[in-house]
């Protein structure tokens, strides 16, 4: 094969991940001739990302900066790895739905670098609370290096390999949801099509056909027909949250991503839906490029997911903006306690707090839904600025 051509805003492949985006885009072209010359999208996005060895969290590609390299390194940084005080005040959450449900474990799914778990863990201690910690990882490397910052923790971080028959405790899915594959789809002049992918000349291409009843009654059912209007439904992160109701026996989970209300989510004027990629800290909207070596993402639809909740089981306990719900957590009482006479050090410690809060950043598009059931008392999260009426 040869090179697969990238477009010039993007940043240049080196050579041994150019290699691995053309071994995985043969093994993608397979698939899509072994699938009569078309494949949707939500499978196409879920092998570009999760085929065993090869897709971008199953292959060993480095993936999230961290630590003092948050620039050079990986294709996109988090919260947690922006600064420690994001899981400190997370615990002070943590700490509450624990008390309120009578347990002390945390299961966190998609643990990144590991830096999420050691700040809740290192702030439950300073609360005086030994917790139990639990992570389900689908990376392998991740999972390497989740192991390595945590080893000091000894027994009281396992990595389980499947989801547990019962939990009681509290549930922690940071940027989870919205690498979940989703299902694409465009609404023609008479009806709806779902946008695949398929091979032309010397690279992937989009490819629409008629949409499914089942995809087709499901997007009906959220939105009236558009003419071009493009978007994305995601049955699978709908299932996860549904699936939570079998086995979360008390506590909540608190899920932690961009995305919007329904109204807002499909709006008619985003014509062309979230899709979000990232490669070398370069956001970019085209998927069938880079494909094993960029991450690919879509935002969430929180209505969907509350909705999910609801047939699962469980309760909506709250849904707000990721900044009123750090405030009300004591992001800003855990910030004073820095020493303001260390100009350079309080610096360092202000400036990620501006991120994650600004409404320009991370404060306003990252929004925090909580769901579970057994609590007797509203989350403190969510003791301003609480948007479920807006589900």
């Amino acid at each position: 094969m040869n090179p697969l051509p990238m477009p010039d805003r993007l940043p240049p492949l080196d050579p041994d991940s150019q290699a691995h985006a053309e071994a995985v885009a043969r093994y993608l072209r397979r698939r899509i001739d072994a699938a009569g010359g078309w494949l949707s999208f939500e499978d196409f996005m879920d092998q570009a990302l999760y085929a065993p060895g090869l897709g971008y969290y199953a292959a060993g590609s480095r993936k999230l900066a961290g630590g003092a390299d948050l620039a050079p390194a990986g294709d996109f940084v988090t919260a947690p790895e922006l600064t420690p005080l994001f899981g400190a005040t997370l615990a002070r959450q943590v700490a509450q739905v624990l008390a309120g449900c009578g347990g002390a474990d945390v299961l966190e799914f998609g643990a990144g670098t590991g830096a999420l778990a050691e700040s809740v863990l290192d702030a439950c201690d300073a609360l005086g609370l030994r917790v139990s910690y639990q992570i389900i990882e689908v990376s392998a490397d991740l999972r390497e290096r989740q192991q390595a910052r945590l080893a000091r923790r000894g027994e009281r971080v396992r990595w389980l390999d499947r989801l547990p028959e019962s939990f009681r405790g509290c549930v922690l899915a940071n940027e989870v949801l919205d690498a979940m594959p989703v299902r694409l789809f465009r609404w023609g002049e008479t009806a709806l099509l779902e946008r695949g992918v398929a091979w032309s000349g010397d690279r992937f291409a989009w490819a629409d056909r008629p949409a499914p009843a089942g995809l087709a009654g499901m997007v009906a059912a959220r939105m009236p027909p558009l003419p071009g209007y493009v978007s994305e439904i995601n049955p699978r992160a709908e299932a996860f949250v549904r699936g939570m109701g079998q086995w979360l026996e008390a506590g909540a989970a608190l899920l932690i991503d961009y995305g919007f209300g329904r109204s807002e989510y499909y709006h008619p004027q985003r014509l062309e839906g979230t899709l979000m990629c990232h490669l070398r800290h370069v956001a970019h909207a085209d998927p069938l490029v880079a494909v094993g070596v960029q991450d690919i993402t879509a935002h969430v639809d929180f209505t969907a997911m509350a909705e999910a909740a609801l047939e699962g089981g469980l309760e909506v306990l709250g849904y707000a903006a990721q900044a009123s719900f750090l405030m009300n957590a004591g992001l800003a009482e855990l910030l004073a306690a820095a020493d303001p006479s260390d100009a350079r050090g309080h610096a360092r410690a202000v400036a990620p707090v501006q991120k994650l809060l600004s409404p320009a950043e991370m404060g306003e598009l990252f929004k925090v839904l909580a769901v579970g059931r057994g609590l007797s008392q509203p989350l403190i999260g969510f003791a301003r600025g609480d948007r479920r009426h807006a589900l």
